[in-house]
């Protein structure tokens, strides 16, 4: 574990925008309310990474570190609900708009059949991997797929990338951005191919 001190201007972004979001965060006194809201966002409609930001605030905040993660894991999913019940909802209008917007409309199809096929897994692997998490939320609720399950799946999956975050920073201190930001789509697909083997796995039992 990293002990050496950070600050901000150290650990800041390279990305301009997830920069601009980041120094409003750490100058909010509001912070986590802040962050809470930015999660949700992230998961909706700001096609911007939140790990971008979520690792330079943890370095900053480590004290308090599991908590911005449960932050981040409590907007993440009220996103995901409202993504959810658009796609069940309304999904001839504001769905179509979404998909059209974050130019998702091949893997929207495809999911839809995956999620027809594989379920819990299917929301789970999107959840760990760089496939945008819109293509989960509104296909679920537009196959009208089990709320409960789809939440579950959501949390499973988002509180390992977050909390999987956390670990990060304490590990690895300032070095956790740099680290993240080189090996994120390695780390995501290892994922995929560990649950991958466990899905076969229980198949085959």
């Amino acid at each position: 574990m990293s002990n050496e001190p950070t600050s901000a201007q150290k650990i800041e972004p390279d990305d301009k925008k997830a920069n601009k979001w980041f120094q409003k965060l750490i100058d909010s006194p509001h912070a986590l309310v802040l962050l809470f809201f930015f999660s949700a966002l992230e998961a909706t409609i700001i096609p911007i990474p939140l790990e971008l930001i979520l690792v330079p605030y943890m370095l900053v905040e480590r004290q308090r570190i599991w908590l911005i993660a449960s932050v981040a894991l409590a907007g993440c999913l009220t996103g995901a609900t409202a993504g959810y019940f658009v796609g069940q909802a309304f999904m001839d209008t504001a769905g179509v708009w979404a998909i059209n917007y974050f130019g998702i409309e091949d893997s929207f199809e495809q999911f839809k059949s995956t999620l027809e096929a594989q379920g819990f897994w299917a929301v789970f692997l999107v959840g760990v991997t760089p496939v945008p998490f819109q293509t989960a939320m509104l296909a679920a609720g537009a196959v009208d797929y089990s709320f409960a399950m789809f939440m579950l799946a959501s949390a499973l999956s988002r509180g390992i990338r977050y909390y999987g975050l956390a670990l990060l920073a304490l590990w690895l201190g300032p070095y956790a951005q740099k680290w993240w930001q080189k090996h994120a789509v390695k780390l995501g697909w290892g994922v995929v191919l560990i649950a991958a083997m466990v899905i076969i796995g229980v198949q085959l039992v």
